[in-house]
């Protein structure tokens, strides 16, 4: 049996965990979370002390979700993680939603959950050059690829717009926000684009 397998990616604080759980329970998927399976499969290969993050041994994590996706009972598989397009198998990838947000919320979201210094400063910097939106695009092309926009969205209204994509391909779309152009027009771009 084919399975549907959908990708939500997008820099850290954009909403993937809340919004991928969403769709994993109105689609009635098996949901991946990628930090909580190497933290609960041991596939963690060291920490990154300057960054404050683990770093995940991808060829393993590639093999264990691999496994998981085939094993699977349900046809659709939600995968939640910003690296997901590095270990999920490109040919069993259906669709990948890349969440973005708007910075200056991004920034205070990221303030809000604990980011400081370069670990704030990068994750805001991969946002504002579309830098996991050009990892899936370089790794899969645009024709699976749909860039939603959260920002001052709740989570369901997000979900929502997820849900119309996955039910219609003509909606999905890619180069939906110029964030570096937005923040430079508002003369604010120094102030959010620190590396």
């Amino acid at each position: 049996m084919r399975k549907n397998v959908i990708l939500i990616t997008g820099t850290p604080c954009v909403g993937k965990t809340t919004v991928a759980k969403v769709i994993a329970d109105r689609l009635n998927a098996e949901y991946v979370n990628l930090t909580e399976l190497a933290l609960n499969h041991n596939l963690i290969v060291g920490k990154d002390e300057n960054r404050d993050t683990w770093i995940v041994d991808e060829n393993r994590m590639r093999t264990r979700i691999r496994r998981i996706i085939e094993d699977s009972v349900k046809i659709n598989v939600v995968v939640d993680g910003h690296y997901a397009v590095r270990v999920v198998p490109k040919h069993l990838v259906t669709r990948i939603i890349v969440l973005r947000r708007n910075p200056v919320e991004l920034r205070r979201l990221m303030e809000e959950r604990g980011y400081r210094g370069n670990k704030l400063w990068e994750n805001l910097a991969s946002e504002i050059l579309d830098v996991c939106l050009g990892e899936v695009l370089n790794t899969h092309g645009a024709g699976k690829v749909c860039e939603v926009d959260a920002t001052g969205k709740s989570a369901e209204e997000v979900a929502a717009e997820v849900m119309e994509v996955l039910s219609t391909r003509g909606k999905c779309r890619v180069g939906l926000v110029d964030w570096l152009g937005e923040l430079e027009s508002k003369g604010i771009l120094e102030e959010y684009l620190r590396i």
